[in-house]
C-alpha cells in the first residue's frame, strides 16, 4: 500500500522516478538454457540473453556481467551475446558429468547481472548451458592381447565371457557393435559379430560369416550395456593344436564411427583324455637265481601324449603277488625292474606279474603290461622233505623232492623211529625222479587215551656221491578236530608312523581269516608281550594304537606280533609280524662330537693344506640330518670341506707372528625349519726349525787380547747367540771347526765359552782366527757361523796393525788357519833350505872326487885306449833310476816329519790368458820351512761359504766347489768375510779341511803392505814346489 503525500515537490519527483522503475523492470523472471556441443572453438556464440530476457540493450544504458560460469564463457557488456572463452570444454572431463548418460542432463551454470539505465535498477538471472556430446573417444580393450584359456573336450555351444571394451563416449557415440576376425592368408574373415539386441536376449548377427570352432554372440545386459560371449561350435583336442590366434573389434555408433581391435588368443588347456600305453603289451626276460639285490632286469616304457601332470607317468604292481612285491622292486618314475631279495629257483622258477601305467590326471588314467620272468637253475639244494596233511582225516600225504637235478634228484625216503606209522608211495606211476609223493599211513591202531600225539621222523637220501640227506618231522596228534587255525593275510604287516604321535592315535588296522565256521571262526586278537605297553589291540576290530609318543632317535624301528585265536574247543591260532618304522621329524639339532676342537699344526705348513677336521652328528635322518658347516670368523682365513668336515687354510702359518687362531664353525641341518649349533676351533701352531741361529756378540771385525802368561781355563770369550724358534729348536750348541792347528781353545758346547786349554809360546805370539759354528737341535739342523779374533801378547802398541790383520782375516778363506807368528816356521824353513843345499853340494863334490880317483886308479885293458870306441861304462852318463822305487829315508827322520805331509794340499791358480796351470810331479824336500803347511780335512759335505759373500780382494776370485774330491781337483779360494756375523749353513759342521794352503802364514808381518807377494804352489804325489813370484795387483 502506498501512501500518497502531497506535502511538497519532492515528495512527488521521488514517487515519479518510483513508477517509472516498475514500469521498465521485466514481468517476471525466467531461467536461461541454452545448447552447446562439446570440444569447440573459442568465440563460439552460445545465445544472446538480452533478446532472450526481452531487455532493450544496445544504446549502453543496460550493462550485463557474467557472475558465474567464467571458467568457460564470456558475456559482451554491451549487448548481452554469451559466447565461449578459450578454455576448450570436455564433457568426459567435466567434473558434474562423469556418471552422467543422458545427454540432456550435463550442462554448466552460469549467473548474469543487469543493471538498468543509471543504476536504476539491478538483477541476477541464472542459466544452463547443456553440453551435448560428439564422438571424440575411440573404443578400447583393457590390454591389446586377451587371453582366454578353454579347456579341451568342452562340448558344443559352452559360452566364455570376453574382456568388453570402453568409451568415454555414451549414446550413439558410445559402444554399437563387436567382431571376432580370424586372419586367413591376405583377406581377413569375419567370424561373428554382434550389434543391435534384443533386450535381456542373445542374438547372432545376420549374414555373418562363420567359424568351425569359434562363435562371437554379445548379449545386453541390464544395464544397457553390450558383452561379447565366445561360444565353441567345433570339437576341441589340445593334443591336435593347442592354441587359436582371433581378432576382436569393437565400433562406436559415431559419425563417422571409431573403431579399435586387440588380439584375441585362446589357449587350449589339457585335460586327462589320453591313457598312457605301454611299447610292448608282454615283458619277457631271465633271471639267473640268487642275483643280488639292485641288479636291474628290464625296464618298462609307457607314453602319454598328454601333458603336465596328465603326462606324467608312475609305474606300479598291477596283479602281482605277495612273492613278487617282496622279490622285485619297481622303480615309479623310470620304471626299471630289479632284484629287490635274492630269489631262489626252487621256491619259484617263474614269476608272471602285470605292470600298471598310470598318470597324475584326475581321475588318472592307466594301461597296462605282462611281465614275464623266468628263473634260471644253480645247483644249490639238498633234498627236502614236505609234510602236508589230507584234508580231515587221519592221514598224512609228503612230497620228497630234491631241488637239484640228474642223479642228485634221485632221492629214497623212509620213517625212522619206533612209531606207528609207515610210508607208501602215492601212487604206482612214475613220476619226477626228483620228485615223489607218499602217504603216512598207521601201522597199528592209534590209542588217544594212550598216547596223544606221535613226533614222526622222516629221512629222505638223495642217489648223489657222496649222497645228501635230510630229515624232517611232523607232530601227529591224535582226536583234534579244530584244524584250521587263523590266517593272515600278510605274514608281515610294514607300516611307517611320524614320530612326535598323540597318544592314542591309530597306527594301523590287521584281519586274519578263518576256514572254519561258527565258534572256530570267531577270532579274537592279541599282542604278543614283547611291545611293553607301547601299542595296544582291539580284541574285536583289529586295530592297533599306540599309547605313548614315539621317539625315532630312541627307537626307529619296532617289531612285534599280533595273534589271532579262534574260539573253537581246541584252540588254533595265527599270527603276524607288524614292523613299525618310525619316520623322522626334524626335533634334534646338530651335535658337535666335542664343544671346544683343539688342532696343532705345523708352521709353514703350505696354503689351502688341512689344518683338522670335526664331527657333527644329526640323531635325525635324510634331509633333516643333511648338515652344511660354515666357518666364523673376521679374518676369513680359514674355509671348511661340507662332506668331510675338514678344515683347511688359506696361508701359511708362521708361530713366529701368530701362535694361536680361534675361531668357530656352524652346522646347520636341512630341516624346516632348520637347526643348527657351533663349536669353538683352537689352532696352536707347533714351531718348525725354520730360523738360523743369530750370534749377538761378538762382531766378526772384533777381537780380544790374550796375554801369554794367561793360565790354563783362562776365559778368552763368550760367544751369544739366539734363536726365534722354541723348545728343542732353540738349544744351541756351540763348536770351533777351524783355526785351532794348535789346540789351544776349546769351547763350552752348551755356553758358548771360549776358554785356553794349551800353554802359549813364543810361536803362538800373534793373531788367532777361531771359526765357531752354532748349530741349534732341531730336524734338520740350523746353523750359523762366526769369527772370534784373539790376539795373542803382552799389550797391543799397535792397535792398527792388529785391526789390519783382522781385516785381512776377513778376506782370507775360512780354510786357511791363522795362528800365531808366521815368521816362526819361515825361519826354520830357510835353515832347512840352507842346510839341503849345502850338503847337496858336499855330495856332488864328493861323488865326483869319487869318480875321477876310480878312474885313475884302475888297471888298463890289454888293448888299451882305443879312440872312438864307446866304454862299456860310463860314469858321466846319468843312470836311469826306477821312479816306482822310492829312495830310502832315514827311518826316524822319516817319522819326525811324517805329520807336515799327511795329506795333500793344492792350490789352483788362474794363468794371465785365463788357462789353468797343470801340475808337475815332484819331489818335496825335507826342508823345515815346509813344516808350516798342515793338512786339514774336509769331506765333499763342506758348505761353500765363499757364495755367500762377494770378493772385494784384489786377486782373482774362484769359485770354490764344495763337492770336489780331495786328490783330483785343484782350486783356490779368495774371498771377502764381512764383519757382521751372518755366516748361515745348514746344519752340518763346515770344513775348514779343503786342499788349501795359504800364504798367510808364509808371510812375514809387513804382508800386509801392498808389496809383490811370493805365492807358493805345493803339490804331493809327484811333490812339486813351486814359487812365482808377482805383483799383487795381478792377482
Amino acid at each position: 500500500v502506498l501512501t500518497m503525500r502531497t506535502t511538497g515537490a519532492v515528495d512527488y519527483l521521488y514517487y515519479c522516478m518510483l513508477i517509472l522503475q516498475l514500469v521498465h523492470q521485466p514481468a517476471a523472471k525466467q531461467v536461461l538454457r541454452y545448447r552447446l556441443a562439446e570440444e569447440g572453438p573459442a568465440d563460439i556464440r552460445v545465445g544472446n540473453v538480452a533478446a532472450d530476457l526481452g531487455i532493450v540493450a544496445g544504446s549502453g544504458e543496460v550493462t550485463f556481467t557474467l557472475e558465474s560460469g567464467s571458467d568457460f564463457f564470456k558475456i559482451d557488456n554491451i549487448t548481452g551475446e554469451l559466447t565461449t572463452n578459450e578454455r576448450r570444454i570436455d564433457r568426459e572431463k567435466l567434473q558434474q558429468c562423469q556418471m552422467i548418460f543422458d545427454e540432456n542432463e550435463c550442462f554448466i551454470d552460469f549467473e548474469v547481472s543487469v543493471i538498468g539505465p543509471a543504476q536504476s535498477w539491478v538483477d541476477l538471472f541464472e542459466g544452463k548451458v547443456i553440453i551435448l556430446d560428439i564422438n571424440d573417444n575411440t573404443p578400447s580393450f583393457p590390454s591389446p592381447v586377451l587371453t582366454l584359456s578353454v579347456e579341451e573336450n568342452r562340448p558344443i555351444g559352452t559360452l566364455y565371457l570376453l574382456p568388453t571394451a570402453t568409451d568415454r563416449d555414451f549414446g550413439r557415440n558410445g559402444i554399437e557393435r563387436y567382431e571376432l576376425i580370424q586372419d586367413n592368408g591376405e583377406n581377413s574373415r569375419r567370424l561373428g559379430s554382434s550389434g543391435d539386441s534384443y533386450s535381456g536376449k542373445r542374438r547372432f548377427e545376420e549374414g555373418a560369416s562363420r567359424s568351425s570352432v569359434f562363435e562371437l554372440q554379445v548379449a545386453d545386459t541390464t544395464d544397457g550395456e553390450k558383452q561379447p560371449q565366445l561360444i565353441i561350435k567345433g570339437a576341441l583336442d589340445r593334443e591336435q593344436r593347442d592354441s587359436y590366434e582371433l581378432t576382436l573389434r569393437v565400433r562406436d555408433g559415431g559419425d563417422p564411427p571409431r573403431s579399435s581391435q586387440a588380439i584375441l588368443r585362446v589357449m587350449i588347456t589339457d585335460v586327462n583324455d589320453n591313457s598312457p600305453r605301454f611299447e610292448k603289451s608282454v615283458y619277457e626276460a631271465d633271471l639267473p637265481e640268487n642275483s643280488s639285490p639292485g641288479a636291474p632286469i628290464l625296464q618298462l616304457k609307457a607314453a602319454d601324449a598328454d601333458v603336465g601332470v596328465n603326462g606324467q607317468i608312475e609305474y606300479v604292481f598291477g596283479a602281482a603277488t605277495e612273492s613278487v612285491r617282496r622279490l622285485l622292486r619297481l622303480d615309479e618314475s623310470t620304471g626299471w625292474l630289479s632284484v629287490l631279495h635274492r630269489i631262489d629257483r626252487e621256491e619259484v622258477s617263474q614269476l608272471r606279474f602285470t605292470v600298471m601305467a598310470r598318470d597324475r590326471g584326475q581321475p588318472p588314467k592307466m594301461d597296462k603290461a605282462t611281465v614275464v620272468l623266468n628263473i634260471k637253475d644253480e645247483n644249490d639244494n639238498v633234498p627236502a622233505i614236505e609234510i602236508r596233511k589230507i584234508g580231515r582225516i587221519f592221514l598224512k600225504d609228503g612230497i620228497v623232492s630234491d631241488r637239484d637235478q640228474g642223479e642228485n634228484g634221485i632221492v629214497t625216503c623212509t620213517v625212522v623211529g619206533d612209531v606207528p606209522f609207515q610210508l607208501k608211495p602215492a601212487s604206482e606211476m612214475e613220476g619226477e625222479q626228483n620228485k615223489k609223493k607218499y602217504f603216512l599211513h598207521t601201522s597199528a591202531p592209534l590209542d588217544y587215551e594212550a598216547t596223544q600225539e606221535y613226533n614222526v621222523v622222516i629221512v629222505a637220501v638223495d642217489s648223489g656221491s657222496p649222497s645228501l640227506a635230510s630229515n624232517n618231522s611232523l607232530i601227529v596228534k591224535v582226536g583234534d578236530t579244530n584244524d584250521n587255525p587263523p590266517i593272515f593275510s600278510q605274514n608281515v604287516v610294514e607300516v611307517s608312523f611320524p614320530e612326535n604321535n598323540a597318544p592314542g592315535e591309530r597306527v594301523t588296522t590287521v584281519a586274519a581269516i578263518d576256514a572254519d565256521s561258527g565258534k572256530n571262526a570267531e577270532i579274537a586278537y592279541s599282542l604278543d608281550s614283547s611291545v611293553n605297553g607301547i601299542f595296544y589291540i582291539d580284541a574285536d576290530s583289529g586295530d592297533i594304537r599306540v599309547n605313548t609318543i614315539l621317539d625315532r632317535e630312541q627307537t626307529e624301528r619296532y617289531e612285534f606280533k599280533v595273534i589271532a585265536k579262534d574260539k573253537g574247543i581246541n584252540t588254533l591260532q595265527g599270527s603276524a609280524t607288524v614292523v613299525v618304522l618310525v619316520a623322522d621329524r626334524n626335533d634334534n639339532e646338530p651335535k658337535f662330537m666335542q664343544d671346544v676342537f683343539t688342532f696343532y699344526v705345523k708352521e709353514n705348513l703350505e696354503p689351502n693344506s688341512p689344518v683338522g677336521m670335526v664331527t657333527v652328528i644329526d640323531a635325525d635322518k635324510g634331509q633333516n640330518a643333511e648338515m652344511s658347516l660354515f666357518i666364523e670368523e673376521e679374518e676369513d682365513i680359514f674355509s671348511i670341506e661340507n662332506d668331510t668336515g675338514t678344515i683347511f687354510s688359506t696361508l701359511s702359518f708362521d708361530r713366529e707372528q701368530k701362535t694361536t687362531y680361534t675361531f668357530r664353525v656352524k652346522a646347520v641341518d636341512g630341516g624346516d625349519p632348520p637347526r643348527s649349533a657351533t663349536a669353538t676351533v683352537s689352532l696352536f701352531v707347533m714351531d718348525e726349525n725354520d730360523n738360523a741361529p743369530t750370534v749377538t756378540f761378538p762382531i766378526n771385525s772384533s777381537y780380544t787380547l790374550l796375554p801369554p802368561s794367561s793360565n790354563i781355563r783362562t776365559v778368552v770369550r763368550t760367544v751369544i747367540a739366539t734363536d726365534s724358534d722354541t723348545g728343542i729348536n732353540a738349544d744351541l750348541n756351540y763348536s770351533i771347526i777351524g783355526g785351532n792347528p794348535f789346540k789351544l781353545f776349546e769351547i763350552d758346547g752348551g755356553t758358548g765359552v771360549i776358554s785356553l786349554v794349551g800353554k802359549l809360546e813364543q810361536k803362538h805370539y800373534g793373531l788367532h782366527r777361531l771359526v765357531v759354528q752354532v748349530n741349534d737341535s732341531g730336524q734338520p739342523s740350523q746353523s750359523t757361523t762366526t769369527l772370534v779374533h784373539v790376539y795373542v801378547n803382552e799389550t797391543v802398541s799397535n792397535s792398527t796393525v792388529v785391526e789390519t790383520q783382522v781385516a785381512k782375516s776377513l778376506s782370507t778363506s775360512l780354510n786357511t788357519n791363522i795362528a800365531g807368528d808366521p815368521n816362526y816356521d819361515l825361519s826354520k824353513q830357510r835353515l832347512s833350505i840352507v842346510i839341503g843345499v849345502v850338503s847337496g853340494i858336499m855330495t856332488v863334490i864328493l861323488i865326483i872326487l869319487v869318480v875321477v880317483m876310480a878312474r885313475y886308479c884302475r888297471p888298463k885293458n890289454k888293448n888299451g885306449y882305443e879312440a872312438g870306441k864307446k866304454d862299456h861304462e860310463d860314469f858321466f852318463t846319468p843312470q836311469q833310476h826306477d821312479k816306482s822305487k822310492k829312495p830310502k829315508k832315514d827311518k826316524k827322520k822319516q817319522k819326525s816329519k811324517q805329520p807336515l805331509y799327511s795329506s795333500i794340499v793344492t792350490v789352483e791358480a788362474s794363468k794371465p790368458n785365463g788357462q789353468r796351470y797343470d801340475g808337475v810331479n815332484e819331489k818335496l824336500s825335507d826342508s823345515p820351512g815346509m813344516g808350516r803347511y798342515r793338512s786339514v780335512n774336509g769331506g765333499p759335505g763342506s758348505p761353500d761359504l765363499a757364495r755367500h759373500y762377494k770378493s772385494s780382494s784384489p786377486l782373482p776370485t774362484v769359485q770354490l766347489h764344495p763337492q770336489s774330491p780331495t786328490a783330483g781337483k785343484k782350486h783356490q779360494a779368495v774371498q771377502d768375510l764381512p764383519p757382521a756375523n751372518t755366516f748361515v749353513g745348514t746344519g752340518d759342521n763346515i770344513s775348514l779341511g779343503s786342499d788349501h794352503c795359504s800364504e798367510y802364514s808364509s808371510q812375514t808381518i809387513n804382508k800386509y803392505n801392498k808389496q809383490v807377494r811370493r805365492d807358493i804352489s805345493v803339490e804331493f804325489y809327484g811333490f812339486k814346489l813351486s814359487r812365482n813370484i808377482r805383483p799383487r795387483g795381478r792377482h
